[in-house]
């Protein structure tokens, strides 16, 4: 499989180091809109082809699968670029900027029967099927919260704090804890209650939200742009807790179990080691479009909606309306 890389970013950096450790999937092209720099990109990572447009490279027929690689509020534009000139796309995360946007991006796909993806890496991990498969057993009990907290110190970088590159928490930090409760506990969501604390240019730096779902359960979330967090994800259940190490790239997984007024390790388990952690949203990728599908089983096009809808309402409470919509 060849990808194309729009854009020639940090993000696509890691993307074409993952690449560069997997079988059977190349990463032959890459478009900036900079020549000079897409050159120079293809040569730190033996790129085969270097494109100083976008538009250049998704009319390459030779490319496979485009990774959309540019700040929120280009996914859904190039992401049409892409689907329009016959490609497939891995667009990264948040999908697009709000439901309106990524409900015509996926309507696109589905008509011209190409394979479109969301790529939020924490959905594909073997992760992923570790917590199910913890949760599922039993061993905890009846689950009746989840906590998870994110946070970097990245304030400083432009698409973090401009309002028309979709910048804020949100999108680049909530979307992940968003995505953590409702790989637990579903999205039969009863309420929703946000608050944040504006950046000087009015977009959200750090972000408080709880959700209470129809069955009682709660989930609550908080994540910064301004600091590190220890980025821990917890799951309580009525004979125990599991704890994650990482929510954003999880490393460990502990159940614990109670021990009186205490409690004692019951598991402990330690995530397969990885190229960066990209490389299983790649490999999904490859595997539906052998199989001629149009989405990927991880996280189909219906979870990717649902989770905009939860943020559309979450920026709402916020009162924050990015200039381009």
């Amino acid at each position: 499989m060849k990808v194309g890389i729009l854009g020639a970013g940090g993000i696509a950096e890691i993307m074409a180091k993952t690449i560069s450790g997997m079988r059977d999937v190349e990463c032959y092209a890459v478009a900036s809109r900079s020549m000079d720099k897409a050159s120079a990109f293809a040569k730190d990572w033996n790129v085969e082809k270097a494109y100083g447009s976008y538009e250049d490279m998704l009319n390459d027929e030779k490319v496979d699968l485009v990774y959309i690689a540019v700040p929120h509020s280009h996914h859904h534009k190039w992401t049409i670029e892409a689907l329009n000139a016959g490609r497939n796309v891995l667009c990264e995360k948040s999908f697009a900027a709000n439901t309106a946007q990524a409900e015509e991006m996926i309507s696109l796909a589905e008509k011209k029967g190409l394979l479109l993806t969301e790529a939020i890496w924490t959905r594909y991990m073997p992760s992923r099927k570790i917590i199910d498969e913890l949760v599922n057993e039993g061993g905890i009990g009846k689950i009746v919260s989840v906590a998870s907290n994110l946070g970097y110190r990245i304030d400083m970088n432009e698409r973090m704090v401009k309002p028309e590159l979709a910048g804020g928490c949100l999108l680049d930090l909530t979307v992940y804890t968003l995505n953590f409760s409702s790989m637990v506990l579903g999205n039969d969501i009863k309420r929703i209650e946000a608050a944040m604390v504006p950046t000087d240019t009015g977009v959200d730096g750090q972000d408080t939200i709880m959700l209470e779902y129809a069955d009682g359960t709660m989930s609550s979330m908080f994540t910064t742009m301004y600091a590190l967090t220890d980025r821990r994800g917890l799951i309580c259940g009525t004979d125990g807790f599991i704890t994650v190490q990482n929510i954003n790239n999880p490393q460990r997984i502990t159940v614990y179990e109670p021990d009186r007024n205490s409690y004692t390790i019951r598991k402990d388990i330690t995530v397969p080691e990885q190229i960066t952690g990209y490389e299983y949203e790649v490999e999904a990728c490859k595997k539906a479009l052998e199989e001629g599908r149009i989405e990927c089983e991880e996280m189909p096009h219906s979870e990717t909606i649902t989770i905009m809808e939860q943020m559309d309402e979450i920026r709402k409470q916020f009162g924050i309306v990015f200039p381009f919509e």
